[in-house]
């Protein structure tokens, strides 16, 4: 196969591309390579001051930017709770009126708290279950009726390796949203496949994100169990994820790919 059509393949022009939880560590990571693909990129996260610095960063670099032309959006910052149904609906409207579709749904949105079971009360437990679980399955059910006009789509829903090993002690409404999305993304997978809409996500392993997340010794004790040697990189989901939105990967639904490490072989 020529090289310029692997290019192709993996060119977003045109392509409208919605990310939650785009300003920082993944999120952000996604967007910048999905802008360098040439998606035009709805941005969402909680905290406006810090999305509004992202977008404006990622469009200075977008490749279809064009200061001549201020109407011509290629990002939109568009602050809101992923777990507030309202606000959900409010920005995929946004995004449906300023360029009419929504060709991918990035749901990398989330929170992780730590405690033994004993001590996550019901508040904590709904807090955790909302950002990660119903905030992903809010914004499905949102965009999805917009891809099946378009008989095209794609969903990734961005889980973690947690929902296969249980998790770390002491994070139990953790370990369940992230179960809870795999089990999402393979009933949506089925009800979304007669449309043309493709439905995967995606199980990162411990990710280098976040620099006080870890102790030096846990970073240690994490590094010893990882065949690769090394932390992931936010660059690494965002690959995959560009891979799964891209044509190269029109065959593949319902499934969860593993970008661990090694850490977990299924």
């Amino acid at each position: 196969m020529p090289n310029e059509t692997i290019t192709r393949l993996l060119d977003l022009r045109g392509q409208v591309v919605l990310i939650t939880g785009a300003n920082r560590g993944i999120g952000k990571a996604i967007a910048e390579v999905f802008g360098a693909a040439g998606a035009r990129l709805a941005l969402v996260a909680r905290t406006a001051a810090t999305l509004e610095a992202v977008a404006d960063q990622l469009r200075q670099s977008h490749p279809l930017h064009d200061p001549s032309q201020p109407t011509n959006e290629t990002v939109l910052a568009l602050p809101a709770d992923v777990a507030v149904e309202a606000q959900v609906n409010a920005t995929v409207q946004r995004v449906i009126d300023v360029w009419g579709r929504i060709d991918v749904l990035v749901n990398n949105a989330g929170l992780i708290s730590f405690g033994p079971y004993t001590e996550v009360d019901l508040g904590e437990w709904e807090r955790i279950i909302g950002a990660n679980l119903t905030g992903a399955y809010l914004y499905c059910r949102a965009v999805a009726p917009w891809m099946e006009r378009q008989h095209h789509g794609a969903i990734i829903n961005i889980s973690s390796v947690s929902a296969y090993t249980g998790g770390v002690s002491g994070s139990v409404h953790y370990a369940t949203s992230k179960g809870g999305m795999i089990s999402m993304t393979k009933t949506l997978a089925r009800d979304l496949a007669p449309h043309g809409v493709t439905v995967n996500a995606i199980a990162p392993g411990q990710i280098d994100a976040d620099p006080n997340l870890l102790t030096d010794e846990a970073r240690e004790r994490v590094l010893a169990m990882i065949p690769l040697g090394r932390l992931g990189e936010p660059n690494d989901i965002a690959y995959a994820a560009l891979f799964l939105a891209s044509p190269m990967a029109a065959y593949i639904t319902g499934a969860t790919l593993d970008v661990n490490g090694g850490i977990l072989k299924r």
